[in-house]
């Protein structure tokens, strides 16, 4: 019967052993560094698709943190507008109240004159807002893009020197200007339907800013009522100026009594001469600033306390609308400022999301880093005590 007979040399056996120990020497090695640095990819040989994965997610965390950054100047530059826009609102109201002040009869021109000039200054703070710019030198109110100063106060009225417009926001950020246009410059003249001025040379009839009494019946047509004296009776006749049409003929007239005709209703008092004549137009748009400027010019350089009383009335109107487009575009502002909140929510949790990517992807399971370095430092151990023991036999030893 034959036997297989292996031969080991005691060189080869010390060369296994030693080679064995190098590896377990150099797993202990990598664990200590994994558990120092606290990541199991130090390097992207270790896993490519680790690496790859972690990567990913740092350059999107990055991104996050840079679309952060920018949506944190647009909120400040909001924030700052939705301010000015509250101090503009403040401002209309005390210009308002002024107004309302200047409308007692009991004050001389003299007095009306003053009041006037507390507006002239109201007036020239609120240009002052509408000019306000945020931390970055950026105009608030320049819409799609404007000078410097996107108002200027010029001898025929404020301009705006802008483009008319607000930018589209997008997935992670919101306009940082707001239209400067919509905002200052689209207040409707007149009651917003119509407006009522005196002709040329006319002063002596004078009216409220009107109402709308039948939406259905508005013609959008341009109307006189021309009054006439005769026999010491004041009739008046309405004229579709536009149709070149009579709506009404040779009514009687009575201080206080509305002239009502195509859906429309305006109250007239005063004594009108013969061929006085109330013009009214369909509503345009004017700039808050013009409203401003007509109400001081109205208040300051009224004749008689019948002037004072049809300018007032008809500024209330206006100021009103201008205050309403303001309050608007402060809610407007308010809008961008929750979405902002919301944009920041969303990208918070997408950084906590790509954070646990990157985590899973490169970071060390601290605990089972520790097991496995333990078993590794066991094993190791293990290892040294069998060579150690392995070395000590030789033949020789047992050769007397």
């Amino acid at each position: 019967m034959s036997g297989n007979t292996t031969r080991l040399g005691s060189a080869n056996t010390y060369d296994n052993a030693v080679r064995q120990l190098t590896a377990r020497q150099s797993q202990m090695s990598n664990l200590q560094e994994q558990l120092t640095a606290g990541k199991k990819v130090l390097r992207p040989s270790d896993d490519p698709s680790g690496a790859a994965q972690a990567e990913r997610a740092i350059t999107r965390m990055a991104r996050v943190t840079t679309d952060q950054r920018a949506l944190e100047v647009q909120r400040n530059a909001v924030a700052t507008a939705e301010s000015t826009l509250g101090n503009a609102i403040t401002a209309v109201q005390d210009f308002r109240a002024l107004a309302v002040q200047a409308g007692n009869t009991s004050l001389t021109g003299t007095d009306r004159a003053s009041i006037a000039q507390q507006m002239t200054t109201l007036r020239d703070q609120i240009l002052g807002y509408a000019n306000e710019k945020d931390s970055n030198g950026q105009p608030l109110f320049g819409g799609l893009g404007s000078t410097a100063a996107p108002f200027s106060d010029t001898s025929g009225g404020v301009t705006f020197n802008g483009i008319a417009g607000q930018t589209a926001g997008g997935a992670v950020s919101v306009p940082a200007t707001l239209d400067g246009a919509a905002t200052w410059m689209s207040v409707p003249t007149g009651n917003g339907v119509f407006a009522i001025t005196q002709a040329t040379g006319t002063s002596s009839v004078y009216t409220d800013a009107g109402k709308v009494t039948d939406p259905s019946a508005v013609t959008g047509a341009n109307y006189n009522i021309v009054f006439t004296v005769s026999g010491g009776a004041t009739t008046y006749n309405v004229l579709n100026t536009s149709a070149g049409t009579t709506v009404q003929g040779a009514q009687p007239y009575q201080q206080g009594q509305a002239i009502a005709f195509d859906g429309i209703s305006l109250t007239p008092s005063g004594a009108p001469t013969n061929g006085a004549t109330l013009q009214v137009k369909p509503s345009t748009r004017s700039s808050l600033f013009g409203v401003l400027d007509a109400a001081i010019v109205g208040i300051r350089d009224a004749t008689s306390t019948g002037a004072v009383a049809q300018n007032v009335s008809q500024a209330l109107v206006q100021i009103d609308s201008g205050m309403s487009r303001l309050q608007s575009s402060r809610g407007t502002a308010g809008d961008l400022l929750n979405r902002v909140d919301d944009i920041s929510g969303r990208q918070a949790d997408r950084s906590i999301q790509l954070e646990a990517d990157r985590s899973r992807a490169e970071d060390i399971d601290m605990v089972k880093g520790v097991s496995d370095f333990q078993t590794q430092q066991t094993a190791y151990s293990a290892a040294l005590g069998s060579y150690a023991q392995i070395q000590k036999q030789s033949l020789f030893n047992f050769i007397s």
